[in-house]
């Protein structure tokens, strides 16, 4: 949808439609960015990685630090979010990429242009459209890639990361695998726990980021908020 109105569209959705010029108390879904603000309050310039970070404001768990002035690195798998991203995140790297534990071609369910349930997980999109969204997907092909090969493929420079943010609708285990917890230690990792059909697998996390020295801290509605242990 590159046309005429696509440009307008972007603005009207960010400046009228969410007033992102008006600052909140809270962007999230959960007020899950109320926890990660206090976790952090006396930290004004710190680090995020936002991997299916979606909308600058809207379910947002980053929006409130990046007021406070933070900056990172935003990652989603659909053009529209990132072009949202470019116009309202000016000190951030915002990517179009999909994020998973392997570099490899995969199939992309797509709901619509700006949908909270776009996914690479066929089972997810078809209980999402029952459910949640009403729409009948569109499958698209797209490339999945690992984060090291994102940092490689982007020639990013990661200085220490405070805050990993992952929302992936029910890819969220696949991306934090291929999430490189040996070479980057995020002082705490935000993640839904959601799998593909959408029932929480909270024990399957805490098992899998424990082998890292990450304990839950915090779970706040689906999202298990840990912390790096030393």
């Amino acid at each position: 949808m590159i046309n005429l109105f696509y440009k307008p569209y972007l603005y009207y959705n960010l400046f009228i439609r969410h007033k992102i010029q008006n600052k909140r108390l809270t962007y999230s879904q959960f007020q899950e960015d109320l926890f990660i603000n206090s976790y952090f309050k006396n930290k004004s310039d710190g680090f995020y990685i936002d991997i299916g970070c979606y909308h600058p404001v809207k379910y947002s768990n980053t929006a409130l630090i990046y007021n406070k002035g933070w900056s990172g690195v935003n990652i989603d798998l659909n053009q529209t979010s990132i072009d949202l991203f470019d116009i309202a995140r000016e000190r951030d790297k915002n990517i179009c990429a999909a994020l998973s534990n392997k570099n490899e071609f995969s199939e992309f369910y797509f709901d619509h242009l700006l949908s909270p349930v776009n996914t690479l997980s066929k089972e997810f999109s078809t209980l999402s459209s029952k459910s949640i969204s009403r729409n009948k997907y569109v499958k698209k092909n797209i490339q999945k890639y690992t984060f090291n090969k994102i940092v490689e493929k982007y020639e990013l420079k990661i200085p220490d990361i405070d805050l990993l943010n992952i929302d992936a609708e029910a890819h969220d285990f696949e991306v934090l695998e291929g999430f490189d917890l040996n070479k980057y230690r995020p002082k705490i990792i935000c993640v839904e726990l959601y799998d593909s059909k959408l029932e929480l697998k909270e024990k399957k996390f805490i098992d899998y980021l424990s082998g890292y020295k990450y304990s839950i801290i915090k779970k706040i509605g689906p999202n298990g908020i840990f912390c790096f242990k030393k």
